[in-house]
């Protein structure tokens, strides 16, 4: 395969490859809906076997949604990385029937290691929640 030079175009050829074969975010109904060097935007729907007994997303389903925006976000530079830490602070629920957007930004990367903020919304604005992450890269390319 011949890998884009360009950094925009290389950092969409490795999110469509990690979307291609994870089944994790997939099976959640999530969609990537943007990604650039040390950013990603992705999408999911609320659905009705996500939600808790009091009727609202539950967070697991949050956490998942703003981890799988991390995820591409650090790796968007085609170096493997995994994440390392996170805290996830909770500050509106969730429904059934939201559209819930996740984006992470890049804050900080040096050496192996980077800092990317992420923020949940639903389809009116409204922050969900706020994902805060540690990446560490590891050996090796994504594509």
């Amino acid at each position: 395969m011949n890998k884009p030079t360009d950094p925009l175009a290389l950092a969409e050829a490795v999110g469509a490859a990690m979307f291609a074969r994870d089944p994790a975010s997939q099976s959640l109904g999530m969609t990537l809906d943007a990604i650039a060097p040390g950013a990603a935007r992705m999408s999911m729907p609320v659905r009705s076997d996500m939600l808790n007994g009091h009727a609202s997303c539950h967070g697991g389903y949050i956490f998942a949604l703003a981890d799988s925006a991390f995820a591409f976000a650090c790796n968007s530079h085609n170096l493997i990385t995994v994440g390392a830490g996170c805290t996830i602070d909770y500050l509106a629920p969730g429904r059934e029937g939201d559209l819930l957007t996740a984006t992470a930004t890049e804050q900080t990367l040096s050496g192996k290691t980077g800092i990317y903020d992420v923020e949940v919304r639903n389809q009116d604005g409204r922050t969900i929640a706020l994902f805060r992450g540690k990446s560490h890269r590891v050996s090796g390319e994504v594509i």
